[in-house]
């Protein structure tokens, strides 16, 4: 293997949008930085459940359902 191709593995400190912290290893910044998340698992719609509005102004959604919506069983 070759020597001095690998990036710095260290341990930094990473705090949720709740303010709850952990410390992890990673490549990312230097030892002991801080990386704060202003998306999480516990705030994000796709991991919460959260409902999604699909808004269609007579776009590709209307085109398809208007062409294959009579197709259903």
């Amino acid at each position: 293997m070759k020597a001095d191709i690998h990036p710095d593995y260290h341990t930094i400190k990473v705090v949720m949008t709740d303010g709850t912290e952990y410390e992890t290893r990673s490549t990312w910044g230097s030892e002991g930085a801080v990386m704060n998340l202003e998306i999480d698992p516990k705030s994000h719609p796709a991991w919460t459940g959260g409902n999604q509005q699909l808004m269609d102004r007579g776009g590709r959604l209307s085109k398809f359902n208007k062409r294959f919506g009579g197709l259903g069983l």
